[in-house]
Order: structure tokens, then sequence, then C-alpha cells
């Protein structure tokens, strides 16, 4: 089976190199975690992973598709009155049981939890062959990161590949077929 990325050797930065080198083939189906502590670089990996300009060594290599990206702070559709159902309905991502009580409210009166499992729901479900990412949990109380994980699950079935960055041991353990350690560059 054809990866549907990898990174050979990926040092990645600003001005100077922050992270690597990374070794990574993404399988379809399969979840790749990066975890490591703060300020190992694990974002700018995967920012780097996503097309930014950030690399300072190695390759990257996509097999096609669509790639989707979830930052940290997913930015909030603030001039345009959608509801969470519209919201999700322009990515093509179907919504998850746990959002029902809130589909119906405009995406700017959510919670920060309720819009960060929008956010990663609309990124996971919308089709794309590969999706990353960045700390998806973030603000989300337990049942809320067990959508995130029960939405990672289903786009790995439907042969996505995801790479998530986490600082949660338990939640990479609970999503991840594997976990790479990333140090920061020295």
């Amino acid at each position: 089976m054809a990866a549907l990325l990898e990174a050979t050797g990926l040092v990645a930065g600003y001005a100077r190199p922050v992270a690597g080198p990374l070794d990574l083939a993404l399988e379809p189906g399969e979840v790749v975690g990066l975890a490591g502590p703060n300020g190992a670089g694990k974002s700018t990996l995967l920012r780097s992973l996503a097309g930014e300009p950030l690399v300072h060594g190695g390759s990257i290599r996509r097999a096609g598709g669509e790639l989707a990206l979830l930052p940290q702070k997913p930015p909030r559709p603030a001039e345009v009155p959608l509801t969470a159902r519209e919201y999700l309905g322009l990515t093509g991502a179907s919504p998850l049981a746990s959002m029902a009580t809130w589909l119906d409210r405009r995406v700017d009166a959510l919670s920060g939890g309720q819009f960060q499992l929008l956010a990663a729901q609309a990124r996971l479900g919308a089709g794309a062959a590969v999706v990353l990412l960045d700390e998806p949990t973030n603000n989300l109380d337990p049942a809320a990161a067990e959508g995130v994980a029960e939405a990672i699950d289903l786009a790995a079935a439907a042969g996505r590949g995801v790479v998530v960055v986490s600082h949660e041991a338990a939640f990479l353990a609970r999503t991840c077929h594997r976990t790479r350690e990333v140090a920061p560059w020295s």
C-alpha cells in the first residue's frame, strides 16, 4: 500500500531549525501521534507536513488527494451567521451524535469546547485523504474529547490518514496506531 504522506529526515523551523529530523510514513486508515514536551516543535513539524514553508531539510511527499489541517486555535467565522449544522454542511461532514443538542446554535454562540469539537469534525468528516490535527482536545471536557476520538476512529475506518499532535498520553494511546516522540532540535 502506498503511503498517503511521507516525510524523510524532515527538519522544520523558522529562522533556525526547531525540530527534527522526522521520518514518517502515513498509510491509509492509520492514525499516528506526535508527542513530546512543550517547545519540542511538534506543531512546527505538523505545519510543515501541511505545506507551510518551514522546512529546513529533508523531504515531504504526498500521494495526492486533499489535506486538512486543524490548527491549535481554529478561526471562527465571525462575520457569517452560520449554525453548527450549516458549518458542517459547508465541509460535507456529518454531525456527531454528541452534537445533537447544539447543532442549531450559531457558531459564534458555541462554547470554546463545542467549537473545537465542531472544527475537528469539520476536518475529519470532510473527506480529505490526510487530516492533521494540532492539539484537537484543547478546551474539551472528557465527553467532547471522546467525541473527537470517535471522529478520528471513523476517519481512519474510512481510509483517511490522520496525524495527531497532543500532550495527552491517554488520548494518543486511545486514538493512535503508533506514536512518535518529538525532541527539540539540538
